[in-house]
């Protein structure tokens, strides 16, 4: 039998194992720590678009993203899905390089905004929609080439279509009237700011039938800056609130107008005994309250709501009101 350890020559074993020391003992390996990825901050081009003024224009495009994917699916009539996949603030050169001949780019006006705004729309879906129009099944084309006249102006038609459901998401920041200044299938006429301008990009994913690629709105900061201290997300959605609010009050009014309520006319009243009105016969008088020259009361409901003079118009019977009664009463006589 092998030697038994004491309990001070147990301690100090387990003192080696902690620690990490003595012979064959493999050091426990440190505690992983996450550390947060430190980025250097440019003072010479600093940030004009926060995290939430992004995810508000991710909100503004997804409410107009639902709208015109309903108007194509209709006006292709063909499978058609458009979704908000990023948004990101850039410099415009990224944005610029990154095209590559042939494009579709609409250029926009925002009035009242001032400025212009660029959408791109990637080819594969522009020939893909195009050939929708013609009647074709939808598929893209394999090489690339430029659009010719007459294919620009279908796609001017389809894009002036889209910019009609811009206005409804933003109403909430602004009122705006988009218009479509024209289209460019080159690279060279997209030179709208100078390169080291701020954009915010909100990419928007299209799928027309087995055709995919993007719309990208590229906003720049000198053009909404009117409105950038408005894209938060409590202010759109208090905006939106209170607009619905109006919208309900409305519908409300109209269909109010259009219900049709009990209008009668009371001549006078008067009080008879139970046995007299069982034995009343057909000559019987019953004198009333009120004179010949007396105004009668209008009842609304069981409402008293105006006073009037009987008459007769057009060989019916009538009356004409001469007074309304401000405090309404219900008539219990």
């Amino acid at each position: 039998m092998g030697d038994i350890l004491s309990q001070s020559e147990i301690d100090a074993l387990l003192n080696q194992m902690l620690t990490g020391g003595g012979d064959g003992v493999v050091d426990a390996p440190p505690p992983m720590v996450k550390v947060k990825e430190e980025r250097p901050y440019d003072f010479a081009n600093p940030s004009k678009f926060n995290r939430e003024q992004l995810r508000t224009l991710e909100n503004i495009f997804d409410n107009f993203a639902r709208s015109t994917s309903s108007f194509l699916t209709g006006y292709l009539r063909t499978s058609t899905h458009l979704e908000v996949s990023s948004s990101e603030e850039i410099m415009y050169r990224d944005f610029n390089v990154a095209l590559a001949n042939p494009v579709i780019l609409s250029m926009i006006e925002l009035a009242p905004l001032k400025g212009t705004v660029i959408a791109d729309m990637s080819s594969n879906v522009g020939y893909a929609i195009i050939d929708r129009i013609l009647g074709g099944p939808g598929f893209g084309i394999n090489k690339m080439r430029d659009f010719s006249e007459i294919e620009k102006i279908l796609l001017e038609r389809v894009m002036l279509q889209i910019l009609s459901f811009l206005p409804e998401p933003w109403e909430g920041i602004i009122p705006l009237r988009p218009r479509l200044e024209k289209i460019e299938t080159n690279t060279q006429f997209a030179q709208i700011i100078a390169p080291t301008d701020k954009v915010a990009l909100v990419v928007l994913t299209l799928k027309i039938g087995s055709s995919e690629g993007n719309i990208s709105f590229c906003l720049p900061h000198r053009v909404i800056e009117p409105v950038v201290d408005r894209l938060y997300t409590r202010f759109w959605y208090g905006q939106k609130e209170e607009e619905n609010k109006e919208i309900y009050r409305e519908r409300l009014e109209v269909e109010l107008e259009r219900v049709k309520v009990p209008v009668s006319v009371q001549v006078g009243k008067s009080k008879i005994m139970v046995s007299d009105f069982v034995n009343m016969r057909v000559g019987d008088i019953i004198p009333l309250d009120s004179y010949v020259n007396s105004d009668v009361d209008v009842l609304v409901g069981n409402m008293h709501k105006f006073h009037a003079k009987p008459g007769t118009s057009r060989g019916k019977f009538a009356v004409q009101i001469t007074d309304l009664i401000e405090r309404e009463e219900p008539n219990n006589g």
